[in-house]
């Protein structure tokens, strides 16, 4: 343990390191502008740049870059060095504050839904400076915000800062009634990440996992994952060295990696950090991430991040724990007595409307080619958003809402009838693993995002919408005579009013579906249906009103979700044909060959031999391969189709209607020509060969 403290955020330049290589007075204009938003001098950019420089050269970095997220969903960066040759041959290292605070990437080829051309290269990138710079492979990275050259956001963290500055500023002004002060508001972050690991061999063997991170065929393995011995079971050896060797490296790079295990799906394991503010959160997200992928080469093993790499088994989220706190509380702590707790109620009621009013824009936040495939599965939650309270919550709500005298749920301590195992106090309430948005204690747990996004949209649309909740309130009471009675009857009506959403029960049955709809919910099933909800003009009044996003922004963002999404398909849809034609139809009907050469040789040998089982195997290989022919020659055509589209919404549909169709009806053929054609004939490793190394 001694290791790890010592080794702990080495690679960062965190509080502690600026403290010690800072002038005071640099601090502290430094400070003023991570806490309150102020203004860097460039002089004070200069010595913080070139203090920042010293300190990162010591540590081994010869370049540095402005790291940003673009809407491409990963992580970019530019190197450049810290070299300056002189005109007598040597050369310094030098860093400007100028070149701290603001770069100039190349913006033609990033995702930019139409806010500028390819011809238009020029765009932005400029300091965030709440997010300390850290040293990754010889590399001082430096995160940023990225912008064109018109100022438009190009890139997922504005946004996200943008929001979070606008939840502070309402909830500071709804604390203010209460006759709180705090300087600023935060939301907080913790994202559970879910992953895969396989060998290297086995991943190299298949062209669908290599090109889309999923495999595109595989019939169900002969063990799943039905016996749940996986879960939380013992780590393979190979396994711990590569999660202990993850750690270290995260550790130094000061993200607080705290939990890890083994998943519900063989091969599927999970790591979960403590919670940091939203947008260093998920900066360390995506550097776990890409962590992820590099060490696991170290160990002959591939990190798969797709929401759904196998079939029939388990697919990978990311849960997003979010909450809302001062310097000092949590402002959705519900503390011992949360019927009487009024602030507590303000902000429940707040994110309860929130969530209700704005359902198409989290279901949108989470919309993906990948996370399609996993939503709604019975693993994941499904596509209906609604909120879990829990037994205690729940009662106070439907006491508040029939205008009860609400009964304190009484402590109970569970004895497990052994004197030497010790009694502690049960929870007020149980888990409820199938709802999309969970509140757990005192923070929300929002389950619906895939494993490989970038939960900067997530949390933007949480921070936008509760903003939006909390504006409402403070209007509403604000000029109250009798504030206390004007916020509960605010809480009272607004429960009232959004009812609907809260849901306790099993989110993987039929039932609930059922129930939803008629309760008017949204079951948003995919990408392609979400999408269009983007541009609903309660949405773009949403983000114009709390300078989240214009219209000229939200629009880009529509059109991006949908030409990846296409895309994606569409590269899914080309391999698969690929794949097909290349390898699995020559397969089968090679192994046809051998079969029918096998029936030839019997009755040469012996006339009056029967092979009817080779010629019913015969028989069915014939079949496969003939209906694979006319499967590819359909997936074929409805690629071709959607190539041919040039709106946006329309291609995507096309995609989803005819090509997603398609490629299940080839997927179908396939999967049972391997359930009959030969291990060694068979072209692919198999789930029961992936799933299952020692």
């Amino acid at each position: 343990m001694g290791r790890i403290a010592e080794e702990y955020g080495t690679l960062v330049f965190n509080d502690h390191t600026m403290r010690e290589q800072l002038p005071s007075a640099t601090y502290k204009a430094l400070e003023k502008t991570i806490k309150d938003g102020k203004p860097l001098d460039i002089d004070i950019a200069n010595v913080v740049a070139h203090a920042m420089k010293e300190w990162a050269v010591a540590n081994g970095a010869t370049h540095y870059t402005h790291w940003f997220q673009p809407l491409s969903g990963i992580t970019s960066e530019k190197h450049d060095s810290f070299l300056d040759p002189q005109k007598d041959g040597r050369a310094i290292m030098k860093f400007s504050g100028k070149a701290l605070i603001q770069g100039e990437p190349d913006a033609s080829s990033f995702p930019s839904g139409g806010i500028r051309a390819t011809f238009e290269a020029r765009g932005y990138t400029a300091w965030d400076p709440t997010s300390y710079a850290f040293i990754k492979d010889n590399v001082l990275c430096i995160p940023t915000a990225f912008c064109s050259y018109t100022g438009e956001a190009l890139d997922k963290k504005t946004p996200l800062l943008r929001s979070m500055a606008a939840i502070s500023r309402e909830a500071i002004k709804v604390l203010a009634l209460f006759g709180e002060h705090p300087e600023r508001v935060s939301t907080t972050v913790g994202a559970e990440q879910e992953y895969f690991l396989i060998r290297e061999e086995d991943y190299e063997q298949r062209q669908d996992l290599v090109l889309t991170g999923r495999t595109l065929f595989g019939a169900p393995p002969c063990k799943g994952q039905e016996l749940e011995e996986h879960y939380f079971g013992a780590i393979r050896p190979t396994v711990n060295a590569f999660m202990e060797e993850l750690d270290s490296e995260l550790w130094k790079l000061g993200v607080p990696a705290q939990t890890k295990h083994n998943e519900v799906a063989p091969c599927q394991h999970e790591l979960a950090p403590m919670f940091s503010i939203s947008n260093v959160a998920i900066d360390h997200n995506l550097l776990t991430m890409e962590l992820m992928r590099k060490i696991a080469s170290h160990y002959g093993l591939v990190c798969l991040q797709h929401e759904k790499p196998f079939e029939g088994i388990n697919g990978s989220g990311k849960h997003n724990n979010w909450s809302i706190a001062t310097e000092s509380e949590n402002l959705l702590d519900p503390g011992k007595t949360p019927a009487s707790n009024l602030r507590f109620l303000v902000f429940l009621a707040s994110v309860i409307k929130a969530v209700d009013d704005y359902q198409d824009l989290l279901r949108i936040s989470v919309a993906s080619a990948g996370n399609d495939h996993r939503l709604g599965a019975n693993e994941a939650p499904p596509a209906v958003i609604s909120i879990f309270l829990g037994d205690e919550l729940d009662r106070v709500v439907k006491a508040i809402i029939n205008g009860e005298e609400n009964a304190t749920v009484e402590k109970v301590y569970m004895d497990l009838g052994v004197d030497s195992l010790p009694s502690f106090e049960r929870d007020t309430t149980d888990r409820n693993r199938t709802s999309p948005f969970a509140f757990t204690g005192n923070k929300f747990e929002f389950r619906m995002p895939g494993s490989q996004v970038n939960l900067s949209d997530a949390n933007t649309m949480l921070n936008t919408i509760v903003a939006k909740s909390l504006r409402d309130f403070h209007q509403s009471v604000v000029d109250a005579a009798d504030f206390e009675t004007a916020a509960y009857a605010w809480v009272r009506q607004t429960l009232t009013d959004h009812q609907r959403i809260i849901f306790n029960g099993d989110g993987y049955s039929d039932e609930w579906i059922e129930e939803a709809e008629q309760r008017g919910l949204l079951n948003l099933r995919s990408t392609v249906d979400a999408a269009p909800h983007m541009l609903a003009q309660k949405n773009i009044d949403l983000f114009e009103e709390f300078g989240v996003m214009n219209e000229v922004e939200n629009h880009a963002r529509y059109e991006v979700k949908l030409d990846t999404y296409s895309k994606l398909i569409n590269i899914e849809g080309q391999t698969m044909s690929h794949m097909t034609k290349r390898k699995i139809a020559p397969a089968v009907l090679r192994y046809a060959d051998e079969v029918a050469s096998t029936i030839n040789a019997k009755k040469a040998a012996n006339p009056n031999l029967d092979p009817a089982a080779d010629q019913h195997l015969l028989e069915r290989l014939n079949n496969g391969a003939n209906a694979m022919a006319e499967a590819i020659d359909r997936l074929d055509a409805a690629l071709a189709k959607a190539a041919g589209i040039t709106d946006a919404l329309a291609k995507a549909e096309c995609f989803h209607d005819e090509v997603l169709d398609s490629m299940e009806k080839l997927r179908v053929i396939v999967d049972d020509m391997e359930g009959i054609v030969s291990t060694e004939a068979w072209p692919l490793p198999t789930y029961n060969k992936i799933l299952f190394y020692c």
